[in-house]
C-alpha cells in the first residue's frame, strides 16, 4: 500500500490523449519490476492502446510471459516506441500499428497485419478509450457522445468480430470496461456509459464463443495513473486523483497487469464472462 506515490500531484495539464513522460510521478509499468514465468510462451497478442499506460503494462508483462505482441495505438508514436523497446527487450517480436479504431477498416487492418506479422492471433485485448469530463449534459455535444461509442465500444465489435473467425480453442478476449459500469461517475456520463456496454457485451460474448473454446472477460479499473487523467480531467482532480479510495492513491498500470496475464493463461480456461475488479479497495455495488 505505500510503495506507490500518494496524492496530492503536481502534474501538468495535457492535451488528450496526452503522452507519459510529462506525468509527474511517471506511472509504473513493470519496466523494472515485472518477471514472466513462460505462461504466454508462444502465444500471439493484439493490445489497444498498447502505447502507454495500462496497455504498456499488460504489453510488457505479456512478452515477458513469452507472447509475441502487436500494439494498435492512434498516433502517440513516442509512447509507442518505448513500449516496442521494452518487448524486444524480452526477446519477444513488436508490431506497431498507428490509426483511428472508429473506422472498420482500421480494425479489420489490425487484425490482418497480426496474422501477416505475427503468424496468427491468440490473445485480443480491447483497451483503447476515450474520456471527457463535462459537468452538465447540454454540455456533451452529439459529435462527442458519437466519438466515445465509436472508440470505446464500436471499435471493439469491429476488432472482436475480425479476429474471432481466425482464434483456435483455448483463445482469449480480455476487453477494459471500468468501475463506471456500475458505479457511473456524473461527469464521466457518455465514458460510464460505454462501460456498462463493455460489460454486458463481454458476458453475451463470453456465452456465444464457449462452444468455440475462446473465452471473454472484462477488467473493470478504478482510479489509475494513466495520460488519460491528466488529458482529459480538470486540474482539482488530477491533483487529488485515487484520494477517494481506501488505499487512498491510485493504482499504477502495472499493478494491473497480472490480471490480464492471468485472463489470457490458457490454464484460467474456466473462467469466462467474468469481472475482474482493480480497485485499490473499493467494492463494485
Amino acid at each position: 500500500m505505500t510503495n506507490y506515490p500518494t496524492p496530492p500531484f503536481d502534474t501538468p495539464q495535457q492535451s488528450m490523449p496526452g503522452t507519459t513522460k510529462e506525468m509527474s510521478p511517471l506511472p509504473d509499468h513493470g519496466e523494472h519490476t515485472y518477471r514472466g514465468s513462460g505462461r504466454l510462451s508462444g502465444k500471439k497478442a493484439v493490445i489497444t492502446g498498447g502505447d502507454s499506460g495500462i496497455g504498456r503494462a499488460v504489453a510488457i508483462a505479456f512478452a515477458r510471459e513469452g507472447a509475441d505482441v502487436l500494439i494498435a495505438y492512434l498516433d502517440e508514436d513516442e509512447d509507442a516506441n518505448e513500449t516496442k523497446k521494452w518487448i524486444e527487450e524480452a526477446g519477444r517480436k513488436a508490431v506497431l500499428v498507428s490509426g483511428d479504431i472508429q473506422k472498420p477498416k482500421h480494425c479489420r487492418h489490425i487484425i490482418d497485419t497480426a496474422r501477416a506479422e505475427l503468424g496468427g492471433i491468440d490473445i485480443l485485448v480491447n483497451n483503447a478509450a476515450h474520456q471527457a469530463s463535462f459537468e452538465d449534459i447540454g454540455e456533451i455535444s452529439d459529435q462527442e457522445w458519437e466519438l466515445t461509442f465509436k472508440v470505446n465500444i464500436h471499435a471493439m465489435f469491429y476488432l472482436s468480430k475480425a479476429a474471432i473467425p481466425h482464434m483456435k480453442p483455448g483463445s482469449s478476449i480480455i476487453n477494459t470496461a471500468s468501475v463506471n459500469a456500475d458505479n457511473p461517475s456524473p461527469h464521466l456520463l457518455a465514458y460510464a456509459t460505454t462501460k456498462g456496454a463493455i460489460q454486458n457485451f463481454t458476458a453475451g460474448l463470453a456465452q456465444m464463443l464457449a462452444a468455440k473454446g475462446i473465452r471473454a472477460n472484462t477488467v473493470a479499473p478504478g482510479p489509475i495513473w494513466t495520460p488519460l487523467i491528466p488529458s482529459t480531467m480538470p486540474e482539482e482532480a488530477v491533483k487529488n486523483f485515487g484520494k477517494q479510495v481506501p488505499m487512498k492513491r491510485p493504482g499504477q498500470p502495472a499493478e494491473l497487469a497480472t490480471a490480464y496475464v492471468m485472463l489470457a493463461d490458457p490454464l484460467s480456461s474456466y473462467v469466462s464472462g467474468a469481472t475482474i475488479a482493480i480497485t485499490g479497495g473499493r467494492p463494485i455495488i
